[in-house]
């Protein structure tokens, strides 16, 4: 029971970082040490798990897919999606008050950032050259000029298939590539109406993208270990280009919400109250990841 609370709690924080553009799920996953976990549950569900089920053998599928884990991270995630889309307003508080809110989470990151780099141990000159990689693609990925794609079917698929790897990797938003994509406004709306012509085919691009990209990075980690995560790392830095709370930052409207499609960090020209209050949060945030890391290290030993 105590387990199904601290994972509906890391769910609960996993979908806080699906409501701001920028931050993925898949971040604080891995921040929080559940990333292994997460791949291998998502990557169990396949025609193992299907042929148990249909052998009436549920508790072994159950158990097969790690299914208490991925229910209670489920329930955590969409909790906290009602919560700060309904009750205190995220995306609302990222139009009205943007530097308050990415500077707690550029402190979060860069936290997270100084805990798993400390658990790697000594970095030799190879290593640097694959954070070099993941923090090019991180650039690249978040400045990605938006492409005008057809809405027809296999193109929804596609979209659904890319948006999902984004989200269950660290560093990028699943949201924010639906926008580069020109798919994020037609896609929202065609959930809001219930159409299933384009549900349908999303869904399918997200089950198919899902299940194989988490195959390949649960096999990277598992062959690759050292140098996938410097590039996760990389990813993460670059990351933080898009979450610098001193941006100038362009929304469009989509389904009467505000939704951020693109940003340029600036440094600001005066430091005001909105702006000394942002660095506080970016100072709190990281002294939290780092204290959390130590009292987890302590637990650990």
């Amino acid at each position: 029971m105590k387990a199904a609370i601290f994972t509906l709690l890391r769910g609960f924080a996993m979908g806080c970082a699906d409501v701001v553009p920028g931050v993925s799920g898949g971040t604080v996953a891995y921040i929080l040490g559940i990333y292994p976990r997460l791949l291998a549950a998502i990557s169990s569900v396949g025609p193992g798990s299907v042929g148990l089920l249909l052998l009436g053998q549920w508790r072994q599928a159950w158990q097969n897919v790690d299914g208490g884990f991925l229910l209670s991270l489920g329930v955590g995630i969409v909790g906290a999606v009602l919560f700060f889309t309904r009750v205190i307003p995220i995306p609302l508080l990222l139009t009205s008050h943007p530097q308050q809110v990415y500077g707690l989470f550029f402190g979060l990151i860069v936290g997270s950032l100084v805990v798993l780099v400390r658990e790697l141990g000594r970095h030799r000159v190879i290593d640097f050259g694959w954070v070099a990689l993941g923090v090019g693609l991180g650039l690249a990925l978040v400045n990605l000029v938006p492409l005008n794609m057809p809405h027809t079917a296999p193109y929804i698929v596609l979209s659904g298939a890319v948006a999902i790897c984004a989200m269950i990797l660290p560093g990028i938003s699943g949201s924010f590539i639906l926008l580069i994509l020109h798919q994020y406004a037609f896609v929202m709306n065609a959930i809001g109406s219930l159409r299933f012509s384009v549900i349908l085919p999303f869904v399918a691009g997200c089950l198919v993208g899902l299940l194989l990209f988490s195959r390949l990075l649960r096999w990277l980690l598992k062959r690759f270990s050292r140098p996938t995560q410097m590039v996760i790392n990389g990813l993460l830095v670059g990351s933080l280009w898009a979450v610098w709370p001193f941006q100038v930052r362009e929304f469009v409207t989509v389904r009467e919400k505000s939704r951020l499609i693109s940003s340029q960090p600036i440094w600001p020209d005066n430091f005001d109250t909105a702006s000394l209050t942002a660095l506080a949060l970016m100072v709190v945030g990281m002294v939290f990841v780092i204290a959390l890391g130590r009292f987890a290290r302590h637990k650990a030993g």
